[in-house]
């Protein structure tokens, strides 16, 4: 038994596919069956039942793939340890981040890190939370930013900074003419929302939904919040804008904010990673990175967190 013999088996069972699989492997597909062959006779059963298409394991096969998750990333920690041990920050670095987050954040950091970490070949993929905990689980990526909590018991959790919201009001709307913005006076059916997909927008359900103003009948809903600025601009409603966002409007456009009044209803964005913990000191590099220029940006602390997950109905 070998790791590269158990990479090929994860591989196969991810894709369900032995040509697929070797492609991304990067062996040829009669090389990848090859070893799994061998592996199978070694073992004496048979991981996969390739009569079904596309190709399934089998019942023993999904406990011996769990387990060669569990050995491929161990192998893989015997390298973290050693660039360790030598001090070298180097390498590929895959990186997610949620949409909402990365048109503010990344701009704030990733010069900064890639003059400070040339070594680091850092991959940056947007990505919806959903893709992000299966790309994490599956190893495709390294690490990512993302809203908080996620109460994934498989996902690590640090808190990076405390983003609140912000109102986003025309005149004509009915609490342009107040000086601060009160939850309890924010109604969903008035207010444009991002599309399905974006966390944000469960954050603003959540947060209507704390008040009992829930409700799922919605005037409009957008893929960014430029669209989102637009529309409101025209009148179309209200809407709700995380603090980042709000520093790069003209100064026009900032006559539309209302902060509201504290504790401000806020989202915990956080660094996250799988708890295997693999290139633990390219993720510590990256997270202090940030924290010593975050600061410099936001430091709101009376706020009230408002969770991305999406609340089941009737909770």
């Amino acid at each position: 038994m070998t790791i590269t013999q158990l990479k090929y088996v994860l591989a196969v069972a991810e894709h369900q596919n032995f040509t697929i699989a070797s492609e991304h492997c990067f062996v040829t597909q009669p090389t990848l069956s090859m070893q799994i062959q061998k592996l199978e006779e070694a073992l004496e059963t048979k991981i996969f039942n390739r009569n079904k298409k596309p190709i399934q394991l089998t019942e023993i096969g999904k406990k011996i793939v769990e387990q060669a998750k569990i050995i491929v990333d161990e192998s893989n920690r015997i390298n973290d340890i050693v660039d360790q041990q030598k001090g070298y920050i180097g390498g590929d670095f895959k990186l997610g981040i949620i949409p909402t987050i990365m048109p503010t954040l990344l701009p704030i950091f990733l010069k900064s890190f890639i003059k400070k970490y040339p070594k680091i070949n850092l991959k940056i993929e947007e990505l919806t939370t959903e893709e992000i905990i299966k790309k994490l689980s599956e190893g495709h990526i390294d690490v990512a930013i993302a809203a908080t909590p996620l109460e994934n018991e498989n996902i690590k959790e640090r808190v990076l900074y405390y983003e609140p919201f912000v109102g986003f009001v025309p005149p004509e709307h009915r609490l342009h003419a107040v000086e601060t913005l009160d939850v309890e006076n924010l109604n969903i059916d008035d207010i444009l929302l991002l599309e399905d997909g974006h966390c944000f927008k469960e954050n603003i359900l959540n947060l209507c939904s704390a008040i009992g103003k829930k409700n799922q009948n919605f005037q409009l809903q957008s893929g960014s919040f430029n669209t989102l600025i637009k529309l409101t601009k025209e009148g179309l409603g209200m809407t709700l804008l995380p603090y980042l966002q709000t520093l790069d409007l003209n100064n026009d456009d900032k006559k539309y904010l209302k902060e509201f009044k504290a504790p401000a209803p806020a989202r915990e964005v956080s660094i996250i990673y799988h708890k295997s913990h693999l290139k633990v000191h390219l993720i510590e590099a990256l997270k202090n990175l940030i924290d010593g220029l975050i600061r410099g940006v936001i430091t709101f602390n009376d706020v009230k967190i408002i969770s991305p997950i999406q609340q089941k109905k009737g909770a």
